[in-house]
């Protein structure tokens, strides 16, 4: 009978230490993706949009309107912003050209860090 009872909290302990060990592992893989970019640069184009989305986890979104040409269609440039300073910097730049510098985070398990792979993290005007 006292074996039974040994068995049944090894195998508990066993199952709580896989639970946490596969906890952290998520948590680092999620802090590797979000840290470590893939790629980094600049666009520049007309700021189109900015929004709140999300049902459940609200994260700010915007558009830049890429290769603005009379007659020809924009290419739409969606990205996230994390940082809530820069967020009210493009809400002020809304409608003007801007410069972006972004970093690109592929492999975000979740779309509660944002709805893109590309962070913006700097705004300017452009000329």
């Amino acid at each position: 009978m006292n074996t039974v009872v040994d068995a049944k909290r090894s195998a508990t302990r066993w199952l709580l230490i896989i639970v946490v060990l596969l906890g952290l592992g998520l948590f680092g893989y999620i802090q590797l993706v979000l840290h470590w970019s893939y790629s980094e640069g600049d666009r520049v184009g007309i700021l189109q949009k900015v929004s709140k989305k999300g049902w459940i986890c609200k994260t700010d979104e915007g558009e830049l309107a890429l290769y603005v040409v009379g007659g020809v269609a924009p290419q739409i440039w969606e990205f996230t912003v994390r940082d809530d300073e820069v967020m009210k910097q493009l809400e002020a730049h809304l409608g003007e050209r801007v410069r972006l510098h972004y970093s690109e985070h592929r492999g975000i398990p979740t779309s509660c860090f944002g709805d893109t792979t590309y962070f913006v993290d700097a705004v300017a005007p452009a000329p």
